[in-house]
């Protein structure tokens, strides 16, 4: 069965034929053709190799018009460094001496269809070596069924490798899901993660599936993991263990077949140390990784790239673009891309759109990103200074201290917060016991010992003492009735304390304090003793019933 068709120019005849043999014994079929511009009467052609010979001026030309016409890889035979440099720079795949192995150019040939294939599955692009290395990780990951933690900055396309994983595992024909973690609140994640059962909690008026069940016998993507509560963390890594959980609100394991795929722009070894990541959750997500570079580190994919989303955005939009020139390109590479893939794309796209009807030149291009100072203005990015190795190693400590020092940094302020949390409630709570403790002690004021209670009541009065002079049982204390009760006031004022109909408690309490502070002259701790309550509790009553003492 053959592999495809490769197309082989003929500038060079008996190049072309020693060519056309070695790789039909690789099983492909091999059409050779005048001009490169026959790659167009060929249907889905996998391959075009120049040999050059007649018109190498117009090569880098050729280059671009065959990746414009079909996006296929380009293979040059070229005997000028000058010429050979002018290819790759024109997005030549592979560019070779006259004199190279036949059997080298078929097998890097055969890589470079495959890794073509790879990125119209997963619509990665890059020629640089650290892509090449990530797409033979992705082509090697993709069989097994272990999980994946893809790491990156923002907007270099981590969701595009997890599809990428999913396109070329067992699991292709079955669901791909992605979800957002840092998108979704604590209690929203796990209902759409694990699901709800009907009444699980305020508007789940029926049950409902989570994205691990629907996601059965697929992959599911879960993107910005490092923003996951450590509650989910909990339930998820119970997930990944034993392949079943709860819904919310549930009380019937669910048994599900998932492949997980993470992906963080974080640290996630400097969350486990600041204790915002679960450890054993951290090595069960981690068994295979894949790190995708920052456009600044790979510039030599920003022209493949440019022309991938000219050629889409065109197709899409059905409006010409006349290309960017040379001078442009060669700003628009010399840019630090803190957005990354993304924000070239947004730019590209925009060009596209507004295209002034002839190739962009650096004026057509934002101020922003001529002027590199403006750039770094906006959005500053960690910048590794071109054809210095240490000073790139520097620069790399620098940005890995920054980020270790900020989770730790959050993490003390969380738990100062926390901790003056925890010191409020527990004034509160103090504040509340010592309340009790008062109501109780006040309880005792309606009979203080020591001083007799005088009852009035319709102008009689009765008497009752405290437990100190209670007289002795079967023993009564009849009261002259023509006792006179302002007398027993005149009498014993400063030592009976006399209610009165219409009197409330704390008038009572008040009364009491009052007479106490007279038989004790003022004496707070004695009268605190005699009533029976504590010196700071008597102070408080004080000041509350303004009592001068």
């Amino acid at each position: 069965m053959s592999r495809g068709t490769v197309l082989i120019s003929t500038h060079r005849l008996a190049l072309a034929g020693r060519l056309r043999d070695t790789f039909e014994a690789e099983r492909y079929s091999v059409d050779l053709v005048p001009q490169p511009d026959g790659v167009d009467a060929v249907e889905e052609p996998r391959l075009l190799i120049l040999t050059g010979e007649r018109g190498e001026g117009e090569l880098a030309e050729w280059i671009a018009s065959a990746e414009r016409a079909s996006g296929i890889p380009v293979l040059a035979f070229l005997s000028g460094k000058e010429a050979r440099l002018r290819a790759r720079e024109a997005g030549a795949s592979e560019v070779f001496d006259l004199d190279a192995d036949l059997g080298e150019v078929a097998l890097l040939g055969h890589r470079s269809v495959e890794r073509r294939r790879l990125q119209r599955l997963t619509g990665i692009v890059g020629e640089s070596e650290a892509m090449r290395e990530v797409l033979e990780r992705v082509v090697q990951i993709a069989p097994v069924e272990s999980t994946v933690l893809i790491t990156g900055e923002s907007g270099t396309g981590k969701e595009l490798v997890a599809r990428g994983i999913h396109a070329l595992s067992s699991r292709r024909s079955r669901s791909f899901l992605a979800v957002n973690v840092a998108a979704l609140s604590e209690t929203l994640l796990e209902s759409e993660l694990f699901g709800h059962e009907k009444g699980a909690f305020t508007g789940a008026i029926d049950s409902r599936k989570g994205f691990f069940e629907l996601a059965h016998g697929g992959t599911l993507f879960l993107d910005e993991i490092g923003e996951m509560p450590l509650s989910t963390q909990t339930k998820l890594l119970r997930v990944l263990e034993q392949r079943e959980f709860l819904r919310v609100g549930g009380q019937k394991s669910i048994r599900v077949d998932v492949r997980i795929i993470t992906a963080t722009n974080q640290e996630l070894r400097q969350l486990v140390t600041s204790g915002q990541f679960r450890r054993d959750l951290y090595y069960r997500l981690n068994i295979l990784n894949i790190e995708l570079p920052p456009l600044r580190r790979r510039r030599e994919d920003v022209p493949p790239l440019i022309r991938h989303f000219v050629r889409e955005l065109a197709e899409r939009i059905d409006r010409p673009f006349p290309g960017i020139s040379e001078p442009a390109m060669e700003t628009l590479m010399k840019y630090e891309w803190p957005g990354n893939v993304r924000e070239l794309r947004n730019l590209i796209e925009s060009m596209v759109v507004l295209s002034p009807g002839r190739e962009i030149g650096p004026e057509d291009i934002p101020s922003q990103i001529r002027s590199p100072e403006a750039g770094r203005s906006l959005l500053p990015v960690p910048v590794a200074p071109s054809g210095a190795g240490a000073q790139r190693d520097l620069s790399a400590a620098r940005r890995e201290e920054g980020r270790s020092l900020r989770p730790e940094l959050e993490f003390v302020f969380r738990t100062l917060v926390e901790l003056r949390v925890d010191m409020d409630q527990l004034r509160q709570d103090f504040e509340v016991y010592r309340e009790e403790i008062d109501d109780r002690l006040d309880d005792q004021l309606a009979a203080p010992s020591g001083f007799p209670l005088v009852l009035s009541a319709g102008g009689e009065s009765s008497e009752r003492w405290a437990d100190g002079d209670v007289p002795e049982s079967g023993e009564s204390r009849e009261m002259d009735p023509e006792h006179d009760l302002e007398g027993e006031k005149d009498a014993g004022a400063e030592e009976a304390v006399v209610f009165e109909p219409g009197m409330t408690m704390e008038e009572l309490e008040e009364e009491a304090i009052r007479v106490v502070l007279g038989q004790t002259a003022g004496n707070r701790r004695k009268a605190a003793e005699s009533l029976g309550i504590g010196e700071r509790t008597l102070y408080r009553k004080i000041r509350k019933y303004g009592i001068e003492a």
